[in-house]
């Protein structure tokens, strides 16, 4: 047993997969400095996947684990704001080994039935292990550990040529299935199976024109991003300093004759459907301009909802979070299990309610989904195409870390795949809209966004 627990920690395995991890994070950090580029993304994702390939299950191992640090190390971070700076590493290093073990078991699995199928038949077991580990890639968007589902092979693809779809990415992953085996056939056949692999190439094209920017341009919605730290968000003598702070925006947003001012998630901690008074201020100023913001609500029956607000001609409606963040929202472990981890690092406090299906907020004779933080970037908002969507969040809980720009080119690549336009306030890290550009001059991943 030691020695197959000794064989993961060789030189080779482990090289290789940081090496592969490094490839398939290039892009998230190459956009987080300012230095997206498809002439040097699109050649390292496609390295990536061919390196997991041809790779055995170590370097499957090593890179999830080395992905999961690389992608996801900014979970702990959280924990810095709720007074556990001891479970940041912990916490970081546990997300590792979820997708190290994840991957392992995957690779293994692919290659006991590689070796199974070329018993069987006549097939080649590399061949067969590949295309194995080409489907599981490809599958990996329906894989979401504890409900998280931010890990897409896919989204390495979103500042490149290529289309991020299923279909495209399983057009991507044949080609280089097919060159591949080309290396391990004559001559004649090498030359069929590369031409073949350039055409599925050819077909996954699809050369969109993405715009990250910081402002609407159109010039009539307001993004009114904060900067408030999350540990005086939530202090009682900064409450008042919030509520005017908000008071002022709207009527400077009114002042410079917008027509819709969003703000971000929790822009006002407390339960604004509770507070008669509050509410009234903003319905009045809702005369002038549609306010969206962020806001606790208490149902009837005292479940806890994060919402957002739609002020509009002195009404209001609420939409509810759909997708909760696991754990940090609700505990996505047995019942036992998630009472206790609530009492150990959240103070005991309850898990929020979900509401059941998504909502829309009409804005000008437009229709908008709403949407709160963390279910911005899942896919079951999306499910039914949106055209436009107003997101706020409040990513103060993980900075300073990467989320930020995974956030958003996560938005990005569903803005490539359904097509919604974006408008996203956010609390402790830059507000944006994105869409596509009609003139087709910007390249994609780059954007006029202040860091």
């Amino acid at each position: 047993m030691w020695e197959k627990i000794s064989d993961y920690f060789s030189a080779g395995g482990l090289t290789g997969g940081l090496l592969t991890a490094l490839a398939g994070s290039a892009f998230l950090y190459l956009d987080r400095w300012s230095l997206s580029s498809p002439w040097l993304e699109t050649p390292l994702a496609l390295l990536f996947f061919l390196l997991l390939l041809r790779g055995g299950h170590r370097l499957w191992f090593w890179s999830g684990l080395f992905l999961g640090l690389l992608w996801f190390g900014w979970i702990g971070v959280s924990f810095l704001h709720y007074g556990h700076p001891w479970a940041v590493p912990l916490v970081s290093l546990a997300v590792a080994l979820v997708y190290a073990l994840i991957f392992r078991f995957m690779a293994l699995g692919a290659e006991w039935l590689g070796k199974k199928i070329s018993t069987l038949s006549t097939i080649d077991y590399r061949l067969s292990t590949s295309a194995i580990k080409a489907l599981l890639l490809w599958s990996w968007s329906f894989i979401h550990p504890f409900g998280f589902d931010w890990f897409k092979p896919e989204l390495l693809l979103v500042h490149t040529p290529f289309g991020v779809d299923g279909f495209r990415f399983a057009l991507i992953l044949g080609a280089l299935l097919l060159f591949l085996h080309a290396r391990e056939t004559r001559f004649r056949r090498r030359a069929s199976f590369a031409l073949l692999g350039c055409l599925l190439l050819l077909g996954a094209f699809r050369p969109d024109r993405v715009q990250v920017l910081s402002a609407d341009p159109a010039g009539k919605i307001e993004l009114a991003g904060t900067r408030i730290p999350v540990e005086r968000k939530w202090l009682p003598q900064n409450l008042r300093p919030q509520i005017q702070t908000v008071l002022r925006r709207i009527d400077r947003a009114i002042r410079r004759k917008k027509t819709v001012i969003i703000l971000p998630e929790s822009v006002l901690p407390l339960f604004l459907n509770r507070t008669p008074d509050l509410l009234h201020l903003l319905e009045k100023r809702s005369r002038k301009i549609d306010i969206v913001l962020g806001a606790l609500y208490l149902t009837p029956d005292g479940q806890n909802r994060n919402s957002a607000y739609h002020f509009h001609r002195g009404r209001y409606t609420v939409a509810d979070k759909v997708v909760l963040v696991p754990f940090g929202e609700a505990n996505p472990l047995p019942h036992w299990a998630s009472r206790w981890v609530n009492r150990i690092f959240f103070d005991g406090a309850p898990d929020y309610k979900a509401a059941d299906t998504p909502a829309d907020f009409r804005i000008d004779g437009k229709k908008y989904r709403a949407a709160v933080c963390f279910e911005g970037t899942s896919e079951r908002l999306y499910a039914d195409r949106p055209a436009r969507m107003i997101l706020i969040s409040n990513n103060g809980w993980f900075v300073p870390s990467i989320e930020p720009t995974l956030q958003k080119l996560l938005l990005e690549y569903y803005h490539r795949k359904y097509g919604t336009e974006i408008w996203h306030a956010v609390n402790m890290s830059s507000s944006y809209m994105i869409t596509t550009s009609e003139s087709g001059t910007v390249p994609p991943g780059r954007h006029p966004l202040p860091k």
